[in-house]
């Protein structure tokens, strides 16, 4: 199991407790976080809404300018960022070049006051939890980038943190080298016993290594909760885009929704009052004329406004009565004969459809 420094025993550790509030100019940065120990929080969200700069503020390297700081129950806000039980993953992994593995991983616990040997003990550790125990002369440029993602985890990891930060750890790894170190970051992070935290745009990465999901859009925290009932409910254009759903909002009716702008759409749930309608792409299916004997409740006239390859299906972007994303097969789209400016119908069965309260 992973280490922790020992807690006085009159202390309570209660993980992360913070709002962070950073002006930077015409942006505000105002997000709160309850973190208990052992747990793994994603703060996600798109480019620019603010989840590195939350990043920083907790690491002590944006100062707050509202707000409060807690871990383990101590005030952190003026502790200066080399004081803080803090380790880091940055996206570039920041290894000293001239440092091998092993020295890159005993340079925090050195900076502690840890002896050098003591240091470097524990620094072999870690690189032999990591599966680099034939890798500790190397320097960086001697390592994959597996390799170095692995060794900035461990350095983070050598002096006992109570609260792990990683900014997106794995952006800088290929296709292929992603998969297999997202499922051994997954391990060393069900180990941990203290906060972590993780930064970034990759539903994906947030989905395996979270246990809940924190979603920041301009700097506020729109949606939170675990990663499948925020998968489910998507409550923002984004997180339905994210998961890969088309989303609306309306005015529930029984089980109709009337949309703020568009058509009304026929579910199973009966609902009233504001509500969301929600829908995966493959669920529409498309015809060249309006289909008749068809046993969908809601159909809509469209025309198709572009084609994508998304995986194996042909997604097709729709405007029109309503504005859709629906999924075919290739030879669907072929039969179909579908190019922008088709005029197409649109059909979806209630049974498709999930709503839910506004």
């Amino acid at each position: 199991m992973i280490e922790t420094f020992d807690a006085p025993a009159d202390a309570a550790p209660d993980g992360l407790d913070a709002r962070l509030v950073v002006d930077r100019g015409t942006f505000r940065l105002d997000v709160a976080l309850a973190v208990a120990p052992g747990e793994v929080v994603a703060l996600l969200g798109p480019n620019g809404a603010g989840k590195t700069t939350a990043l920083r503020a907790l690491a002590g390297l944006a100062p707050l300018t509202g707000g409060h700081l807690r871990l383990d129950g101590a005030e952190l806000d003026r502790t200066p960022p080399e004081s803080r039980p803090v380790g880091v993953v940055f996206q570039d992994y920041l290894l000293f070049p001239h440092l091998t593995a092993l020295d890159n991983v005993a340079f925090g616990p050195r900076c502690q006051g840890t002896s050098k040997a003591e240091a470097r003990a524990r620094a072999a550790e870690w690189l032999d939890r990591m599966g680099l125990a034939d890798h500790t002369g190397a320097k960086p440029r001697r390592l994959s980038g597996g390799q170095a993602q692995r060794v900035a985890l461990a350095r983070a990891l050598a002096i006992r943190p109570r609260l792990l930060l990683l900014d997106e750890p794995l952006a800088a790894l290929d296709a292929r080298t992603r998969l297999e170190i997202r499922a051994q970051l997954r391990r060393h992070l069900a180990e941990f016993e203290a906060v972590a935290v993780l930064v970034t745009h990759d539903p994906l990465d947030a989905m395996v290594l979270a246990d809940r999901l924190v979603v920041v859009e301009h700097g506020q925290v729109v949606q939170e909760g675990s990663p499948s009932g925020i998968a489910r409910h998507p409550r923002t254009d984004y997180i339905a885009q994210l998961v890969g759903l088309n989303l609306y909002r309306g005015e529930a009716d029984g089980h109709t929704v009337r949309l703020d702008s568009g058509p009304a759409i026929t579910t199973t749930e009966v609902l009233s009052g504001p509500a969301f309608v929600a829908f995966p792409p493959s669920a529409v299916t498309l015809h060249r004329g309006r289909p008749t004997g068809s046993s969908a409740r809601n159909v809509w006239r469209c025309e198709v406004a572009g084609l994508e390859t998304h995986g194996d299906q042909i997604r097709a972007d729709l405007t029109g009565e309503l504005p859709i994303a629906a999924d075919l097969s290739a030879a669907a789209a072929a039969e179909l004969d579908l190019h922008p400016g088709t005029e197409v119908w649109a059909t979806l069965k209630a049974t498709q459809t999930h709503a839910y309260p506004a």
